[in-house]
């Protein structure tokens, strides 16, 4: 049987498009070995190059799998493939470089390498694609919520991020494509279905009359679906249509991830974001209306270009008043070939680092207040596991729809299961419960218990 390993850099996004190129190699009789310990017939690195870092590990995991197995077919791909081919192809050892679009021809490129032993660079201009990739993933190995990409690349153009040159034009799935692909899904089990792409908010942006709203209005209606999560959403493509889903339907989690990427509104301008703070206050104000209880987290960028301390406390006093239940905080990060690359008044490395720690610590206690609300309360919890460092010692852990991650007494037998537990001890990474119950068939609505 031949083998193929993989190694992912950056975003789930990239998670979700290695799975999906499992499937291809699976289907062709392949199996999956680990990238470390064994040798494979076939490397794939997907790679990231969202900051210069990323790009240079990318660099050393690729020597990696030549030093491997040279007589491998070693192919790349991911963002960092579709920027720089040329400089990946330098690299000896490198069979096949494909970006960020036609990987459905993976398995083609392979045994055309595998045949003649001539290096392929199949990149193209992906600012030209309009057409939004089919690959599917109808299993994820050692999850029990589902990843369902439903869209590709970003139309924003924000100064700090490369990713529209690496991912292209936002383009959206076709909605029957993914309502099939949901569909599928539950007849595998799951109950939960995360909505995942580069700028998710943006899906239905190059549809006639079909935005993200209709889309999950269409997801609500499908039976044995339990959850419906989005990964990742601006705080501007939240309008009237979608606070009305978010209120009626009982099958949206009580969780938004929302990027305010900056607190203060000199920031953000500089930053070519499309709100201002009072802006965005006003949007989370809404949901909260809208959906009580929800879980409202966040990324934040410290030391961009031109942040002075008075920014930096402006921004805090922000994020401290809308009170996220949990942010995200990287110090920005230089990036080649985008504007704030090229901005003057760099902030020092050691500033970035003081103000990082100072938001850690404020995202901390946010997270603690947040769990601690839920004191007393009933939460359903899908159990994925055993808690860190409690193997076979009877505790499972798992996800609320509020995102709170739970750990209760209970056994693998739990594993994907709707269960009602207790919330008893709040934590900042992990909350106590106690199981209360299992609900084998469980209407959707117990999700808002």
């Amino acid at each position: 049987m031949p083998s193929v390993a993989f190694y992912t850099l950056g975003c789930k996004v990239n998670f979700y498009d290695t799975e999906a190129m499992w499937q291809l190699f699976k289907n062709e009789g392949y199996e999956q070995v680990d990238f470390e310990t064994t040798t494979a017939d076939v490397y794939i690195i997907n790679t990231c190059t969202v900051t210069n870092t990323g790009d240079k590990k990318s660099r050393q995991i690729i020597r990696r799998a030549v030093r491997r197995n040279p007589d491998a077919v070693i192919a790349v791909t991911g963002c960092y493939a579709q920027t720089s081919p040329a400089e990946i192809m330098a690299i000896p050892g490198v069979d096949l470089v494909v970006g960020t679009q036609d990987r459905d021809k993976l398995m083609s490129f392979v045994r055309q390498i595998q045949d003649e032993r001539k290096p392929v660079n199949a990149v193209r201009n992906i600012m030209k694609t309009r057409e939004f990739e089919e690959l599917d993933v109808p299993n994820f190995a050692d999850h029990t919520r589902a990843f369902l990409k439903i869209q590709e690349g970003c139309n924003n153009f924000c100064t700090f991020c490369i990713i529209p040159w690496s991912r292209g034009l936002s383009r959206s799935r076709k909605p029957e494509s993914v309502l099939n692909q949901a569909r599928q899904l539950v007849r595998s089990g799951y109950k939960e279905i995360v909505l995942t792409g580069i700028h998710t908010g943006g899906y239905g942006d190059d549809l006639e009359n079909y935005r993200l709203a209709n889309l999950l209005e269409d997801l609500d209606k499908i039976e044995g679906l339990e959850r419906i999560r989005i990964s990742s959403i601006e705080a501007s493509q939240i309008d009237d249509a979608m606070i009305r889903v978010l209120n009626s339907s009982p099958k949206m989690c009580r969780h938004l991830h929302i990027p305010l990427q900056a607190g203060d509104d000199e920031i953000l301008k500089r930053m070519r974001r499309k709100y201002t703070t009072a802006e965005f206050a006003e949007k989370i104000a809404k949901i909260r209306e809208a959906m009580p209880g929800v879980a409202i987290t966040t990324d934040v960028i410290v030391g961009f270009p031109g942040e002075t301390e008075a920014h930096f406390e402006n921004g805090f006093r922000f994020m401290q008043r809308v009170g996220f239940s949990e942010m995200h905080v990287f110090p920005y990060s230089k990036r080649t070939g985008t504007p704030a690359a090229r901005m003057e008044d760099q902030v020092d490395e050691e500033v970035k680092h003081e103000r990082v720690h100072k938001l850690i610590d404020l995202s901390e206690k946010m997270q603690l207040s947040y769990a601690k609300e839920w004191v007393g309360r009933e939460l359903v919890v899908i159990p994925e596991g055993d808690p860190k460092g409690t193997k076979g010692a009877g505790w499972v852990s798992g996800h609320a729809d509020n995102y709170l991650n739970v750990v209760f007494r209970g056994d693998e037998s739990l594993r994907g299961k709707l269960c009602r537990v207790r919330i008893t001890e709040p934590g900042v990474n992990d909350c106590r419960g106690e199981l209360l119950g299992v609900e084998e068939d469980s209407p959707a609505v117990a999700l808002r218990a």
